[in-house]
């Protein structure tokens, strides 16, 4: 038995000590905060964290290495416990189910644990690796850094409520933690304390943190500002409202700007600027290209101005999209992605969705392709000038035009620094389409208005032609013995001009001496 203890005792010891080592170089590396000796550290840190994994030293580094080395995701995967966003959907889903099934669920936990089949293997590294985390862990300490760590990492992946949740209980639990600590303090070490703090510049990621806290705020109410005034019917007052986030000095995230670019073309839709919103969907998609309400609202729209054929193409898109959600039983993305559809809704839109297909081939088939409504496309009226045309497709080009559909990338924050190309190669792709779109609705629009203006200038003219007087020649009766007076032929019918001593100089001059015929009536004038 004493050999046992003594092995046991040598074996906690090597493993503690190599456990301190790792820890030791890793935060030796990170302090130099540069990139390539943090991605060396972590390394380490998984070495110590596979000898002791619940130890809260190792977490807290490794968490803080990879939010410096902007792995967000690896920091929400690694801490999804602590989402409050997640543990809602979770309790919902728990609650769905257990009300859908309750009975159905207590007979599978009674046969389970009357059933003589289920007996678990015992595992002797699983039971080490249980004592190891018991020994390490720290009941004392509450574990401040995971919201403050998991809470940056949120809002760098666009979840800006949970964001704000875990910034706010961070920073709670420091100041009880600091008032806990500050009631055994003395008089004297509080005069330390506030001499080595006015002495010492405040530290800087205290600073980054309530600023980072402050920007999420803002963010949150200008959303909730465009979002009031949408479902108000204040569409103008919405898009405003979104175009001061999605416009913004400072970046937003990838998933945040998504998501307000898709509120803003449903405001766009409901104001009826088909173009706008489709250029919003083509951005939302871009940055999001499973998002399953932006292929929805694309193809609507794009059904509404009777452009079938693309319409079609995102229905099959979505098609697809649904089929592999059904097949791999899941939404697409990590569990703590947001999306605006619920799993068991899948299964009714993808019935929905087939008959809507079914019916667009159909309309296709029938040759109903080129009656594009293209006035509600550019957003004129119909029997609009050639100037509030020219108007509306000016600004629909200065706006849309592919060479600045990118612009939008320079006020996205991406998640991944790689995903930038990607996003680019997307939105130039989707905006020549739709700039193409817009210069085909422009050329027939313009046909349309030469052709009306022809038809009322000829109008017009025949008009004019009919309010013409008719001039009736009269015939000259000859009554008696009267004869009708001879007409002098070579009476002088000229120009008229009063100053007659002017005209008998001219006359002078080009040698005229013998006299000339006039009309009396000339001579009255």
């Amino acid at each position: 038995m004493a050999d046992v203890n003594g092995d046991k005792k040598h074996w906690w010891f090597t493993h503690r000590k190599l456990v301190d080592k790792y820890i030791k170089d890793a935060t030796t590396l990170m302090a130099s905060e540069e990139a390539n000796d943090v991605a060396s550290a972590l390394p380490l840190l998984d070495a110590a964290l596979s000898i002791s994994p619940r130890l809260e030293t190792a977490l807290e580094l490794k968490a803080r290495s990879l939010l410096f080395l902007r792995r967000f995701k690896d920091v929400a995967d690694m801490l999804q416990d602590y989402i409050p966003s997640l543990k809602l959907s979770l309790n919902d889903e728990e609650g769905s189910a257990s009300s859908q099934g309750s009975s159905s669920d207590g007979l599978n936990l009674l046969s389970d644990a009357s059933s003589p089949g289920s007996f678990k293997c015992f595992s002797v590294s699983d039971l080490k690796k249980k004592v190891m985390a018991g020994i390490c862990k720290k009941c004392d300490k509450q574990g401040q850094w995971r919201y403050v760590v998991l809470g940056q990492a949120c809002c760098h992946l666009g979840l800006m409520e949970d964001a704000m949740v875990l910034l706010q209980t961070g920073k709670r639990l420091a100041s009880a933690e600091f008032r806990r600590r500050s009631i055994c303090w003395s008089d004297d070490s509080f005069l330390l304390l506030s001499e080595s703090s006015s002495a010492s510049s405040p530290p800087p990621e205290s600073e980054n943190f309530t600023h980072l806290l402050a920007h999420i705020k803002l963010l949150l109410r200008r959303r909730a500002a465009a979002i009031a005034a949408l479902d108000a019917g204040l569409f103008s007052e919405s898009i405003r409202h979104f175009s001061k986030i999605v416009d913004g000095r400072r970046p937003a995230p990838q998933g945040f700007l998504a998501e307000c670019y898709m509120h803003r073309a449903a405001a766009y839709r409901s104001a009826g600027r088909i173009a706008e919103a489709i250029a919003d969907c083509n951005k939302t998609l871009a940055l999001e290209p499973s998002c399953i309400q932006a292929l929805e609202t694309r193809a609507a729209l794009l059904e509404t101005v009777r452009c079938f054929p693309d319409s079609l193409h995102d229905l099959e898109h979505l098609k697809l999209l649904y089929n592999t959600i059904l097949r791999d039983r899941k939404l697409p993305g990590p569990v703590w992605k947001r999306h605006n559809v619920k799993y068991r809704e899948i299964p009714g839109k993808l019935c929905v969705l087939t008959t809507k297909t079914q019916k667009l081939k159909q309309k296709i088939a029938n040759g109903e392709t080129g009656n594009v409504d293209y006035y509600g496309l550019i957003g004129v009226r119909r029997g609009c000038t050639r100037s509030e045309l020219d108007r509306a497709h000016l600004l629909l080009c200065l706006r849309y035009k592919p060479d600045r559909a990118s612009s939008f990338i320079e006020r996205c924050e991406f998640t991944d620094q790689n995903d930038g190309d990607s996003v680019r190669d997307r939105a130039k792709m989707s905006s020549l389409l739709l700039y193409r779109l817009i210069q085909k609705g422009y050329s027939a629009v313009t046909a349309i208005i030469a052709e009306e203006q022809r038809k009322n200038t000829i109008a017009q003219a025949q008009k004019i032609e009919e309010r013409k007087p008719v001039e009736k020649s009269v015939p000259i009766k000859i009554t008696g013995n009267a004869e009708p007076k001879p007409v002098n032929s070579n009476a002088y019918q000229g120009v008229f001009c009063r100053d007659l001593a002017a005209v008998g100089n001219l006359l002078t001059r080009a040698g005229f001496n013998h006299p000339i015929p006039v009309k009396y009536e000339a001579l009255t004038c």
